[in-house]
């Protein structure tokens, strides 16, 4: 019987290449907590967790310490025990137990995570620019680059915030699908304002207007608006899946890895979705190689819609020895692709390291 041998947890902050732009504040780094399981064959898994504050009550400071506790539990015991204890953890902190969830699940080979054939799974590209001039530039970049579908972040004022997604629709010209992403920022009345706006053309959707936990503004945005809405940060489980619904207070769900807990749970989520009448969106802005790969192996089976894990194409620098490949506007996933960390970059952003072994429970 395998049991879980060794898991080594790593505190990282990875700076990116520009601040992320969003309506709760502009993201400059990655804070990331990365868990290495290893069994006693020497099979190995990787897990992550970004959390970002204002997208989740989880905060970095509070995950390291989560895990550090959670991780003595689990050291020592079955693989299968071990995993079933970090399920227990999930409603509790979602983003701290996927980490070690999908530590798990991929060392132990998970269907999921096993690219037969090679696949492609095409990611949508984050519109950056305010002035005209700069705006043009970048769509222009973005769509030689192979994206088909571009987001655009609002959730700052209204006015201005339509007055942007008009005049990228202008200089789109109808090449590519557009998503618009107001990450909470607006009240009810604003959404509603925003939303009634619009001229849907070549908009896919709307997503996420109001906070997280204001149902109602959900669902008085999405009975004026003339797109699609998508919920995001209000979706955590198949609650949510099935409030959504009932509400009629989304077309689009958006999920990610992090919060689902598990790629178990995550297929169970995509397959409510659906069941429900509604259509699934995958994918996390916010999030290192890891993460990316992990959901690029869902959506290449699961998802038909452009993805949202390009967060990996963010960050200064990659930290992996074989970089999950990327080329026209698309992940690129080789047969047998698995994904080996790069010790010396890891090292290079690590804040803090920890290591578990079932004979000394935590070494610094």
């Amino acid at each position: 019987m395998q049991t879980l041998e060794r898991l080594i947890l790593y505190r990282l902050e990875v700076p990116l290449t520009a601040p992320y732009k969003l309506a709760f504040g502009s993201v400059k780094a990655f804070e990331t907590l990365i868990a290495e399981a290893i069994d006693s064959d020497g099979r190995r898994g990787y897990g992550e967790a970004t959390p970002l504050t204002g997208y989740t009550e989880e905060t970095i400071a509070g995950s390291w310490q989560l895990a550090q506790t959670w991780a003595a539990r689990m050291i020592g015991q079955p693989i299968a025990q071990a995993k079933r204890l970090a399920e227990t953890w999930t409603r509790e902190a979602p983003f701290t137990a996927t980490a070690l969830i999908t530590a798990i699940e991929m060392l132990e080979g998970h269907p999921l995570l096993v690219v037969a054939t090679p696949a492609r799974v095409p990611v949508l590209g984050l519109v950056n620019g305010t002035e005209p001039q700069a705006l043009a530039a970048e769509i222009e970049a973005l769509l030689a680059q192979g994206f088909s579908t571009l987001k655009i972040k609002v959730g700052f004022d209204p006015e201005q915030d339509a007055k942007k997604v008009a005049l990228i629709q202008k200089l789109n010209r109808g090449r590519a699908r557009l998503r618009i992403d107001a990450n909470q920022g607006y009240t009810a009345d604003e959404g509603r304002r925003f939303a009634a706006s619009l001229e849907p053309s070549d908009i896919e959707l709307f997503e996420q207007p109001c906070a997280a936990g204001d149902w109602a503004a959900a669902k008085a945005v999405a009975e004026v608006s003339p797109v699609p809405m998508m919920l995001d940060e209000s979706i955590y489980g198949l609650e949510d899946i099935e409030r959504a619904a009932q509400l009629g207070a989304a077309r689009y769900i958006k999920l990610k890895l992090m919060k689902m807990g598990s790629l178990n749970r995550l297929k169970a989520g995509i397959e409510r979705i659906r069941a429900l009448g509604m259509e699934p969106v995958l994918g996390n802005g916010v999030a290192g190689e890891i993460g990316c790969w992990m959901e690029a192996c869902v959506a290449c089976r699961l998802i038909d819609n452009a993805g949202e894990m390009n967060g990996f194409l963010k960050p200064v620098a990659r930290l992996l020895e074989n970089p999950l490949g990327f080329e026209g506007g698309a992940i690129v996933l080789p047969s047998g692709y698995v994904p080996r960390l790069n010790a010396e970059a890891v090292a290079r952003f690590t804040r803090a390291k920890v290591s578990f072994t079932p004979k000394a429970r935590a070494s610094v």
